[in-house]
C-alpha cells in the first residue's frame, strides 16, 4: 500500500477537474487578449470562471483577480501597505512565509513598524495585545490566517476583522488552507483581502485568487499588460482558472459529505495513535476538532533516534507527510511555527493532512507503520 497524508502540501486533481480543462488545452486555445473568435472563447471562459467564484464566495466578480497561487495573492496584499500609507502592520510568528517573509522585507524601508503577536504554546494569538496595538495605532495592516497550515489551528478571523475594520485598519487573511474546505461569505465578513490557491482543494497547481474588497485600491504586483482589469500583466492561465473554478463549485457542493468523512479520518487517526504510541501528543489545537483544521493533524513524538529521520523513514515505509510546511521541506532550518510555540526539539514532529480520497484502511497502515518505528527504546533525555 502506499498511502499519500500530505494533503496540505497539495492535493490530488479531482478527475472531473481534469476533464473541464482539458478543451482549454486542446481546442480553446486562444489568447484571452486577442479579439479574434479563439481569444474571446478563451476570456469567455475566464469570466465565467470568475463569475462561478465570485458566487460561492458571496461577493462581486470585479472583486476577484486570479494569480499564479496563494503566495502571489499574499504579496499583492501586502504591498498594499505602501499605497495606503501605513505605518504599522501587525502579524503572528504562525504565518506562512508567503507572509511573514514578504512583512519583513517591506519593513526593512523603514516606513512602517512591524509587530509581532504573542502566541502561547498551544498558539493561541494575545488577541488582547492586538487590541492594544489597534487602540495605539488604529489605521493600521494586519495579516493573520484563518486555518494554520502547520497545526491546524483556526482563528477568529470574524471577529478579528471586525475589529481591524471598527478602527479603521486593513486586514488581510491567508486562507489558502480554509478556501475550499470551509464556506465563506463575503457579504458578512469585513476583510480587505482573503486568496485562494487551487492545488489545495483539487484543482491545478499554479493558479490562485486575490479577493479585493471595494473599500480598498491596490497597485499591480505584476506590470506588463492590461490583463486582470489592468491588475496583473501576464497571459492568463485559462484552463487552471477554469480548472480552479470547476474544483471549488465541487468543493461547496460536496463540502459537508467530505467534511464528516475526513473529520472520521483525523479522529480516527487520533484514537489509534494515543492507543499505539505511548507519550505521544498533538501540537497546537490540532486536536481539538472543534477549533483547528479538520485536514490536519500535527503528531508530537517521543524523543527517539529514529526522530531525525522521521519523514524519510516515512517514506521508505510508503507513506507521503510532512515535518512541517511544505515550502519549507528540504530545509535544515526547521519549522518555525514549533518553534514559536515552543515545541521541545528532541521530539519527533510530523503532520499528516487528509484528503476526501484518503481511506480508514491507510490511516490504520499509516499508524502500525509509526508504532513499528517507534517499538525501539526512546532515547534518554
Amino acid at each position: 500500500m502506499r498511502v499519500y497524508l500530505d494533503n496540505a502540501a497539495t492535493t490530488a486533481v479531482d478527475k472531473e477537474v481534469v476533464e473541464a480543462m482539458l478543451p482549454y488545452l486542446q481546442n480553446t486555445f486562444g489568447n484571452p487578449s486577442s479579439i479574434h473568435s479563439f481569444g474571446r472563447e478563451a476570456k469567455s471562459a475566464i469570466e465565467k470562471s470568475r463569475k462561478k467564484v465570485a458566487e460561492l464566495l458571496g461577493t462581486a466578480p470585479a472583486q476577484i483577480f486570479f494569480t499564479s497561487g496563494g503566495t502571489e495573492a499574499d504579496n499583492c496584499a501586502i504591498h498594499s501597505i505602501e499605497q495606503h500609507k501605513i505605518r504599522q502592520a501587525i502579524t503572528s510568528p504562525l504565518e506562512h512565509h508567503a507572509v511573514i517573509h514578504t512583512l519583513e522585507h517591506l519593513a526593512k524601508s523603514g516606513h512602517f513598524e512591524l509587530k509581532i503577536l504573542e502566541v502561547d504554546k498551544q498558539g493561541n494569538l494575545n488577541l488582547d495585545q492586538l487590541n492594544t496595538w489597534l487602540d495605539q495605532n488604529p489605521k493600521s495592516f494586519v495579516s493573520l490566517m484563518q486555518g494554520n497550515n502547520e497545526i491546524g489551528n483556526l482563528n477568529p478571523v470574524d471577529e478579528i476583522a471586525a475589529r481591524v475594520s471598527e478602527k479603521g485598519g486593513i486586514f488581510h487573511s491567508d486562507t489558502v488552507q480554509t478556501v475550499g474546505h470551509f464556506h465563506h461569505n463575503l457579504q458578512s465578513w469585513k476583510t480587505h483581502f482573503m486568496v485562494g490557491s487551487a492545488h489545495k482543494f483539487h484543482g491545478p497547481k499554479g493558479t490562485g485568487f486575490l479577493y479585493v474588497s471595494p473599500d480598498v485600491k491596490i497597485n499591480p504586483l505584476i506590470y506588463g499588460g492590461a490583463q486582470e482589469r489592468n491588475m496583473r500583466g501576464g497571459t492568463e492561465n485559462v484552463c487552471g482558472i477554469v480548472g480552479l473554478s470547476k474544483a471549488l463549485e465541487i468543493a461547496y457542493a460536496e463540502m459537508e459529505a467530505h467534511k464528516a468523512h475526513i473529520t472520521g479520518l483525523k479522529q480516527f487517526m487520533i484514537e489509534r495513535l494515543v492507543a499505539e504510541i505511548p507519550e505521544i501528543s498533538f501540537n497546537g489545537r490540532c486536536a481539538d476538532m472543534e477549533n483547528s483544521l479538520y485536514t490536519v493533524l500535527n503528531v508530537s513524538l517521543p524523543p527517539s533516534d529514529m526522530n531525525e529521520m522521521l519523514i524519510f523513514n516515512l517514506d521508505v515505509n510508503q507513506i507521503a507527510a510532512s515535518g512541517g510546511s511544505a515550502c519549507s521541506s528540504g530545509s535544515e532550518v526547521g519549522s518555525h511555527v514549533l518553534r514559536a510555540i515552543g515545541v521541545a526539539p528532541e521530539r519527533g514532529a510530523v503532520r499528516f493532512s487528509f484528503g476526501k480520497y484518503n481511506t480508514k484502511a491507510e490511516i490504520e497502515f499509516a499508524v502500525q507503520a509509526l508504532a513499528r518505528m517507534y517499538a525501539r527504546k526512546p532515547l534518554e533525555v
